[in-house]
C-alpha cells in the first residue's frame, strides 16, 4: 500500500487532526466500521472515497459525535480530534469546521433566515442568532469574508430557504469558515450540483486549500477530488482498501474492488497545468 505523502515539520508536530485507532462501529445489528485504523494529519489535504455503505458517513457521524465507537480495553482511544478523546464540536469550530447536509436541513426550516444571518449563526453553534447576542461590526466583517472566502458574497442579502441547492452548498461552507478554521471536514457536498455548480465548488474548494484550509474531502464522486487532493483513502466495507497518493488509488482495477463494478478512470487538463481524474462506470 502506498504510503501519504511527509508532511512539513510544523504539521507533524501538530496533533493529528483526527485519528481513529482500530475503531468498530454497530448500527442495529450490523457492523458498519471494523476495527479502522485512520490518520488523518493538520495540513494534509484527504479524501475519504468510497460506495455508498462503506461506512463514509459513520466516519462522520464519529467526528460530530452523533455515534460513538465500541468500548473496548486498552490505553489508546478509538477515537481522537485534534488529540482530544472527548470533545465538544461547537468548541472545536475555530479549528475543524464541519460541512453536511444536515445543517442544510435545519437551516432550510426558517423561512426568514437571510444568507448572512445563516453565515453568523455559525459563530454561536446555533441555527439562528441568539435573541440576546449583539452583532457587532467585526462579527459582520467576518461573516462579509467567509461568504467571499466560499464565493458566496452576492447571495448575503438572499433567503436562505430560497436558495438554489449549489447556492445553498456555500453559504454552508462559508457558515463553517465564519470562525476561521485550519481544517474543513466536508461530507459529500457536490449531492444534488448540476454541472455549473458543481464547477463553482470545486473552484472554491481548489482557492481553499491554496489559503492554507486543510481540506477532509469525504465522497463517492472521484471528480470532486481536487489537484490540489493529493492522499485518497478508499473504504470498503468498513475497512481500508487503500490509503496513499491519487495517482495509486485512482486505479480502476482497484475502484472496481471498491465500487463492486468494472470502472473506468482518465485524466483531464484542468486548464493551469493541474490534472483532474474523471470515472464512469463501464470498462
Amino acid at each position: 500500500m502506498p504510503s501519504p505523502a511527509p508532511l512539513s515539520a510544523a504539521d507533524a508536530a501538530r496533533p493529528p487532526l483526527i485519528e481513529l485507532d482500530r475503531a468498530s462501529v454497530i448500527r442495529g445489528q450490523i457492523r458498519v466500521l471494523h476495527e479502522l485504523s485512520l490518520r488523518i494529519d493538520q495540513g494534509q489535504h484527504t479524501a475519504v472515497l468510497g460506495a455508498n455503505g462503506c461506512g463514509k458517513s459513520t466516519l462522520i457521524k464519529l467526528i460530530t459525535r452523533e455515534l460513538y465507537p465500541l468500548a473496548r480495553a486498552g490505553d489508546t482511544p478509538p477515537v481522537q480530534v485534534l488529540g482530544q478523546a472527548r470533545w465538544q464540536v461547537d468548541r472545536l469550530r475555530s479549528q475543524l469546521g464541519i460541512v453536511t447536509g444536515d445543517f442544510g436541513a435545519n437551516l432550510a426550516d426558517m423561512p426568514q433566515l437571510t444568507a448572512e444571518d445563516a453565515v453568523l449563526s455559525g459563530l454561536f453553534a446555533s441555527f439562528v442568532v441568539p435573541p440576546f447576542r449583539e452583532i457587532t461590526d467585526d462579527m459582520r466583517s467576518r461573516a462579509v469574508e467567509a461568504l467571499d472566502r466560499a464565493h458566496a458574497l452576492p447571495l448575503r442579502g438572499r433567503l436562505y430557504a430560497e436558495l438554489s441547492t449549489g447556492e445553498a452548498r456555500r453559504v454552508l461552507i462559508a457558515r463553517a469558515l465564519v470562525n476561521r478554521p485550519q481544517a474543513l471536514l466536508l461530507d459529500e457536498p457536490g449531492t444534488g450540483l448540476d454541472l455549473v455548480a458543481r464547477g463553482h465548488l470545486l473552484a472554491m474548494l481548489r482557492s481553499l486549500a491554496r489559503q492554507g484550509v486543510t481540506l477532509v474531502l469525504v465522497t463517492h464522486h472521484i471528480e470532486e477530488i481536487v489537484p490540489e487532493i493529493d492522499r485518497v483513502v478508499v473504504l470498503q466495507q468498513g475497512r481500508v482498501l487503500a490509503d496513499g497518493p491519487r495517482h495509486a488509488t485512482l486505479d480502476g482495477e482497484l475502484l472496481a474492488r471498491a465500487f463492486g463494478g468494472p470502472v473506468r478512470v482518465w485524466q483531464e487538463d484542468a486548464g493551469d497545468g493541474q490534472r483532474h481524474y474523471l470515472a464512469a462506470a463501464g470498462s
